[in-house]
């Protein structure tokens, strides 16, 4: 079981305002992490929480099972493909799942991603389990907001964006602010980030000499990743959308995709 870290808890945080409050969800493999939030303002925030905790809530039984306002779940994908707006039918779901290996124990959802793309993703059933109650209306791609915020950044044609949690790293690179490449690879250190970057850059036709690699994730609190990074490109720094007031310990960039689900609607799942 992973150990809970209750990272901030607002001093003014009452449960009994929950109804104004939103819960935000961000499920991993083999954990979850949680924010509870007022508008913009953050009132509680916990990493690393068992998965347990959310389908027989005990020790954050007062935060999973308050009355919210609105409950956005960010689901991690086991594997992803997108699929152009212009030719994405539900009806063809069964055959697009093709293009995922789908195992037995694993569900396939889509949703809109953005103007131009569907997204279709794999998610073990040991997710959907532990979020049963809450209902599967209530789940987005968990990737969804961090892509939104990046699309509303007015990222150049120069910038390519990297978030590494979890042992996965996701590249994403937009051209004439459309997406142009979006892809995850799993990585064990910052030599396997650097390979996978130079990597991509090259499959873009770019050079590491032109690029602007924008960091989020948990590798931003690990100088060795930002050091090596920078003897490759011209320029690396973290891509730290402020969607959250913060307090001053906790960086934007780390939480980002939690951060992000405020950019997006639930029911969105189809």
């Amino acid at each position: 079981m992973n150990e809970q870290i209750y990272t901030f808890r607002d001093p003014s945080f009452d449960l009994n305002r929950s109804f104004y409050y939103k819960l935000l969800i961000q499920i991993d493999v083999d954990s979850f992490s949680y924010a509870i939030i007022y508008e913009k303002e953050l009132f509680a925030l916990g990493m690393n929480c068992s998965l347990s905790e959310l389908s027989d809530p005990q020790e954050l039984a007062g935060e999973l099972t308050a009355n919210y306002k609105e409950v956005i779940i960010g689901l991690a994908a086991k594997g992803f493909t997108l699929v152009p707006a212009p030719l994405f039918s539900e009806d063809q779901l069964v055959n697009y799942a093709r293009l995922l290996d789908v195992k037995a124990d694993e569900k396939v959802l889509a949703q809109k991603l953005n103007e131009q793309n569907f997204i279709i993703y794999k998610v073990d059933e040991k997710t959907i389990s532990a979020i049963q109650r809450f209902g599967l209306n209530k789940t987005v791609y968990l990737s969804k907001g961090r892509i939104t915020a990046i699309a509303q950044s007015n990222p150049s044609n120069h910038d390519l964006y990297l978030h590494a949690d979890n042992g996965k790293a996701e590249f994403l690179y937009f051209k004439d602010n459309n997406i142009r490449f979006y892809n995850s690879f799993e990585f064990s250190d910052e030599n396997d980030i650097a390979y996978f970057s130079a990597l991509v850059v090259e499959e873009l036709g770019l050079s590491t000499g032109s690029v602007h690699l924008k960091l989020s994730g948990s590798i931003t609190s690990e100088e060795k990743y930002s050091i090596l990074l920078s003897k490759f490109f011209k320029a690396v720094s973290f891509f730290d959308q402020q969607l959250l007031e913060l307090p001053g310990h906790i960086a934007s960039q780390q939480i980002l995709n939690l951060a992000a689900l405020t950019l997006c609607g639930s029911s969105e799942v189809l």
